[in-house]
């Protein structure tokens, strides 16, 4: 998929999301929004956020200072019907780009659409954690975020968020109404005294930094764990046992 194409696509459905999404958003959930004021409002900028519900995907852009972009299933964009035209308009109103889910080449494919939108100078918003938590700690980063921050560059600006899960718990098919959300945005990070990007020390050194600010901003629990599905399999059990570098 071409990101240049991607992005003028959903330029038009952006704005008008963005225009009826945000006061909505305010009205229903009357969002406490802390630090919005120090977010860069140019270059490349990867939001960092703990993941407490599929709503954090909304609540991100819908308060932002600046345009952001996230990956998503490429299935939300591919439905036919009346029902499925409407997800795709909603997702691309909330800045989401289609990717194909899973290892392999389709991870290095989303790593790269990534790289390439914040070498555009956009923002994106991304989850080190990697997946929901649902139990509502604050599980071990992952070193992606850190991979394309060292590489591109981009500043990181750590993002806690407070109530999603009650707004929107795991498993739910609709989001409640009248629980009040907060979002709270940190001073943004330069983590190139890290070290360059190939470098594992300097991955898991920045990664450490961005689950510490998070843990600040969220005052989540520590779970002191990669959030990670259950094995399945004796060789899959042997491999999350052996200490290795989480992607």
């Amino acid at each position: 998929m071409d990101v240049d194409e991607e992005v003028h696509r959903a330029g038009a459905t952006y704005l008008i999301g963005r225009m009826i999404l945000s006061p909505l958003a305010r009205i229903v959930y009357r969002p406490r929004i802390e630090g919005r004021a120090g977010v860069p409002k140019t270059g490349p900028v990867i939001f960092a956020s703990n993941h407490l519900s599929f709503i954090d995907s909304i609540a991100i852009p819908v308060v932002a200072p600046r345009r952001v972009h996230f990956l998503a299933k490429s299935s939300y964009f591919e439905g036919t019907s009346l029902k499925g035209r409407l997800v795709a308009s909603f997702m691309r109103a909330v800045g989401a780009i289609p990717v194909r889910r899973g290892a392999g080449q389709a991870a290095l494919d989303a790593l790269d659409m990534q790289r390439r939108l914040l070498e555009e100078g956009l923002a994106v918003a991304l989850y080190p954690e990697g997946t929901r938590s649902t139990d509502g700690r604050l599980y071990k980063g992952r070193t992606g975020v850190a991979f394309l921050a060292l590489q591109t560059g981009a500043k990181v600006v750590p993002v806690g968020l407070i109530g999603t899960d009650k707004a929107m718990p795991v498993g739910a098919t609709m989001p409640r109404f009248g629980t009040r959300v907060t979002v709270r945005f940190g001073e943004p990070l330069d983590l190139s005294s890290h070290g360059p990007a190939n470098s594992g020390r300097a991955r898991r050194g920045a990664t450490d930094e961005i689950m510490a600010a998070i843990h600040a901003l969220s005052e989540q629990e520590l779970a002191g764990v990669y959030n990670e599905v259950p094995a399945q399999g004796a060789i899959e059990k042997i491999r999350q046992a052996l200490p290795h570098e989480r992607r």
